[in-house]
């Protein structure tokens, strides 16, 4: 099984080099890990050249955010499934790629295996911890969603159902993932293991954009056919207290 692994960049020369580094240094063989860069004018290019004999594809392209860049990078995957690694996260250990392909194994019949992630501050401090469960459909409704970069898709549902939606700057994982697992019904497995390490202040947990994560949630939800958007919006929220009280009392997972 080849998995394709993404990381979109822009202007992230401080946190782009550990990133590439987390997915290069991974156990398992047969990955295709593509670069994705969206018109940065730091050093990030000049990082990113300097690993490109080990990277399978380098992307420079100018994008208008990190879901035309997600597709860019997609669209050129070869790879049985397809997962993502952003610029300023990292793989929370070297045998990550390992273990989600022996989930596939074990479940053939899986479109998506999701698993565990922690959020970490800039001195690597555990602040959030994003602990997922077993599948129960229902639970969508009441706005559960795995953390997106646990999850590892097989390329044929972005074939079927396409890919993010890049009218949106912050949600359109939200979108495409509520999509994927309530409409289409695909089928999912869970690994119940840390698999990726994200660093606070991204795009959907930058408190300065609180307002613009409202209005995008509660616009894929009326798109996506929910009755109660905003509701949905506010049970959402009610998910994440947990999340920080565990990164409160746990330094080690």
């Amino acid at each position: 099984m080849k998995v394709s692994i993404i990381t979109s960049c822009y202007n992230r020369e401080k946190t782009i080099k550990q990133s590439m580094k987390s997915v290069l240094s991974q156990t398992y063989p047969d990955i295709e890990y593509i670069v994705v860069d969206g018109g940065s004018t730091d050093g990030s290019r000049e990082i990113i050249n300097s690993y490109r004999d080990r990277i399978a594809k380098v992307i420079f392209k100018d994008d208008n955010g990190i879901y035309e860049g997600l597709n860019n990078g997609i669209r050129e995957a070869t790879g049985d499934v397809i997962a993502l690694c952003h610029s300023d996260d990292q793989l929370y250990d070297i045998n990550v790629v390992e273990k989600i392909v022996n989930e596939f194994e074990k479940h053939p019949d899986a479109d998506m295996v999701y698993a565990d992630g922690v959020f970490v501050n800039p001195i690597g401090k555990y602040v959030r911890i994003w602990r997922s469960e077993d599948f129960r459909r229902w639970r969508l409704k009441c706005s559960w969603l795995p953390l997106h970069t646990t999850c590892y898709i097989r390329k044929e549902v972005y074939e079927r159902y396409g890919l993010y939606d890049e009218s949106y700057r912050i949600a359109a994982d939200t979108k495409f993932l509520m999509n994927v697992l309530y409409n289409q019904r695909i089928k999912t497995t869970f690994l119940p293991e840390f698999v990726v390490k994200m660093q606070m202040g991204g795009a959907s947990t930058n408190i300065h954009r609180t307002k613009e994560m409202w209005q995008e949630d509660i616009r894929a939800f009326k798109e996506l056919g929910f009755r109660f958007p905003m509701l949905m919006k506010i049970m959402k929220m009610l998910w994440k207290p947990s999340q920080f009280i565990r990164g409160i009392y746990i330094d080690k997972v």
